[in-house]
């Protein structure tokens, strides 16, 4: 037999080849064991030199771009997402010039790409990684060998995770190959435990466990299948379950930083503060106690909801470093969410973080922060600024008081309090300023989300939430028509926008949003409905009768089913009686408010608004008729109808006070009064007369004019309660009607 010699030379250069590929391994999974002990930082830098001795070594730059994004996902509040794929991505495309046949940087850029939202790229370089991996029939013959080609599809597998989510349908497939080509690959198993950790049916969890005991068993000297079992129990809420997997991570690996946090954090959820700042301190000691663990702790504690050490323990690295701005970032979030929330020092310090922090590394969640602490800030401000109109009205009829008064101690008195009202109307009108500002901050954050998180439902929800908050109702209305779907299936959404347009006052836009409606479903009472509520707001004087087609169309429809469609029914006919009184047709007004007594006998509320409406048509009648002795018979009519409503509910006030002004009519008519004719004199500043003023009973038709003289005289409705009274060149006013039949008037020019 012919035996193989070797030169001596070639043997050294052999050996030599062995030791640095040796050496090369050693480098890599020294660096690779400080990622997974979250030193980013110290593996960010053996990785930087490892590459700097072997710039072909594809894989340094594969796992250089893996520790990146391990760094964004331990701290997703303080790191950017943009910045640290982009560092990633560079380091990938590296990889790929440096060895242009390795498939594991095709997949960091295919990991990268997802989590960017590019599917497209991150096909592409799925398929490019996949391209590597040769057909096989005998695994002894596999290329690349089994155990890359096993890691390659698992990280393939991998790279379909994003928000907290996998497309299992296309990861298994590819997992369960991995594990029958090479079944003792420790990273393999993690993988496929964390796969099917995010699937949320069955008994994925006791499968998650089942391949993070595998994974163990492949390698018992790695921590890290420990952690993930414990952290699968304290996802659970099994706290002291939890505990014995991070002691055995410790156990085998003192220096495994994170075991020590997760128990830190473990033991703060159960209230035990001293042993969680036990292991917390072990936490910072393992990771030289340098900021960069701090912030980490800090995020911890975010997390475990101790928003008072989160604030506190950011403050001391503030102390510290003062150019880690994004710590801001925390300090805010944490400012909202503690119990009581503190928006004053929350807005500060997100305030500071978008004046110090470049754009590119401002998160989605800084505008959505920014925008709930400017909008729970100002909560109050629709009640402010109603309260400054309300005082300023206040102290402009103060004023108009003192105008006409000429008793010297009458004008002292008004003074002094419209000098004391002035103040505070004026800081209110301040404050409600200030807070609309704050409030138009608010939807600018929101702007900005919502050009970062397009068509997201949830943010769309809470936006429209609140612009109706702040009674912005077009603000709604313009929110929810991007969440609008296909018809009909999609109908109460149109509806909902239409209410928004409604009560911004758009009566147009709700109007062809109710009949969009209509179009698809033409027998869908609520549409027609809230069609007439915006025609008879189009016509709030009831003169032109624009809504009136509009109910008389809801009544006709709704008559198909008329006892499940009674309040619709009730409604229009109410506006049908009401319409009628007002255009002087009385006989028609009380036949719709009978028809609401009668529609439903056991329907109390709908007989007391028919007995309502015919007590009210009767009174108003009253002006039509000319003699005093023919307006007994009418009265007593209204007052049978009251009665009756009374009967029905005995502690009816409206129906005692006119019940009341009925006796006092009846007895002034028998002396000869009228008690429904009021007069005045209407005067400018200067004390002369206007001529040809109106003056107007609201919301009906009654309406007078002024003489030469400035004088007026009329008849007004019973029950009507407030007075417009405007002339050409001057500005009009209201003025509340009460028990005088005197009302003089100064306008302003």
């Amino acid at each position: 037999m012919k035996r193989l010699m070797l030169r001596p030379g070639l043997l050294l250069a052999g050996l030599l080849t062995v030791i640095a590929v040796n050496l090369q391994a050693q480098d890599l999974n020294s660096a690779t064991l400080l990622t997974r002990s979250e030193q980013y930082d110290k593996a960010e830098a053996m990785f930087q030199q490892l590459i700097q001795k072997e710039p072909a070594n594809s894989k340094a730059f594969f796992y250089l771009g893996e520790n990146y994004l391990a760094d964004y996902f331990a701290d997703t509040i303080s790191n950017s997402l943009t910045v640290s794929a982009k560092a990633a991505k560079e380091v990938y495309q590296k990889g790929v010039a440096a060895n242009a046949n390795d498939p594991l940087n095709y997949i960091g850029l295919a990991k990268v790409a997802f989590l960017l939202d590019d599917d497209k790229t991150a096909a592409e370089m799925r398929a490019k990684a996949k391209s590597f991996l040769l057909p096989y029939k005998s695994l002894k013959k596999i290329v690349p060998p089994a155990q890359d080609y096993a890691f390659t599809l698992a990280k393939i597998a991998e790279s379909y995770i994003k928000d907290g989510e996998a497309d299992t349908a296309v990861a298994l497939p590819l997992i369960r190959e991995a594990i029958k080509i090479d079944n003792k690959n420790r990273d393999v198993y993690l993988i496929a435990g964390d796969i099917y950790i995010l699937i949320s049916s069955g008994n994925n969890g006791s499968k998650a466990i089942s391949f993070y005991n595998q994974a163990q068993f492949a390698d018992p000297q790695s921590p890290t299948a420990n952690m993930k079992i414990g952290n699968i129990y304290v996802k659970g809420r099994a706290l002291t379950a939890a505990i014995p997997y991070f002691e055995q991570a410790i156990e085998l690996n003192a220096t495994y930083a994170p075991a020590y946090r997760e128990l830190g954090q473990l033991y703060l959820m159960a209230g035990k503060y001293d042993k969680a700042k036990e292991n917390f301190k072990k936490y910072l000691d393992l990771t030289a106690g340098n900021i960069p663990a701090k912030t980490r702790y800090v995020n911890a504690l975010f997390y475990a909801k101790d928003y008072e050490n989160v604030i506190k323990t950011v403050e001391e690295i503030f102390a510290v470093d003062k150019s880690r701005s994004y710590m801001n970032r925390i300090a805010g979030y944490s400012c909202y969410e503690r119990t009581p929330a503190d928006y004053e020092k929350g807005l500060k310090y997100m305030d500071e973080l978008f004046r110090t922090v470049a754009p590119d590394r401002i998160l989605w969640k800084d505008y959505q922060y920014l925008a709930r602490i400017l909008v729970k800030k100002n909560l109050g401000a629709p009640k402010i600024a109603d309260e400054a109109i309300s005082l300023k009205a206040q102290i402009e009829k103060e004023q108009a008081r003192m105008a006409t008064t000429k008793d010297a101690a009458e004008k002292a008195k008004i003074k002094a309090v419209i000098d004391e009202l002035t103040p505070k109307q004026a800081k209110l009108e301040a404050d409600a300023k200030k807070a609309a500002v704050e409030v138009n901050r608010a939807y600018v954050a929101y702007g900005k989300l919502m050009e970062l998180k397009p068509g997201d439902r949830a943010l769309l929800s809470e936006v429209a939430g609140t612009y109706n908050t702040f009674k912005d109702y077009y603000g709604v209305a313009k929110i929810l028509s991007k969440m609008l779907g296909p018809l009909p299936e999609k109908r109460e959404d149109y509806m909902q926008v239409g209410r928004a347009y409604y009560n911004a006052g758009r009566y147009q836009a709700a109007d062809s949003i109710f009949n969009v409606i209509i179009k698809s479903s033409p027998d869908f009472v609520p549409a027609y409905v809230w069609i007439g509520r915006t025609y008879s707001k189009l016509d709030p004087d009831t003169k032109l009768g624009l809504a009136k087609p509009k109910f008389e169309k809801v009544m006709s429809v709704a008559a198909a089913d008329s006892l499940k469609n009674e309040s619709e029914m009730d409604e229009s006919m109410g506006y049908l009686g009401y319409y009628h009184m007002v255009n002087e047709n009385y006989s028609k007004s009380k036949d719709y408010y009978n028809r609401m007594i009668n529609l439903n006998p056991a329907n109390k509320d709908s007989k007391i608004k028919g007995y309502n409406g015919i007590g009210m048509v009767e009174l108003r009648s009253t002006s039509g008729e000319k003699t005093n002795e023919g307006r007994l018979p009418i009265l007593a009519r209204a007052a049978d109808a009251y009665n009756k409503l009374l009967a029905l509910d005995p502690n009816n006030a409206s129906a005692k006070t006119q019940l009341n002004y009925i006796r006092d009519f009846e007895a002034q008519i028998k002396k000869g009064i009228n008690p429904n004719e009021i007069k005045g004199i209407v005067k400018n500043k200067a004390g002369l007369p206007i001529a040809y003023a109106s003056i107007r009973v609201k919301d009906t038709a009654a309406e007078n004019l002024s003489n030469a003289k400035g004088e007026y005289k009329f008849e007004i409705p019973q029950g009507s309660e407030v007075l417009i009274i405007s002339a050409k060149g001057y500005k009009s006013i209201e003025m509340p009607i009460t028990k005088a039949r005197v009302y003089n008037v100064t306008l302003e020019q």
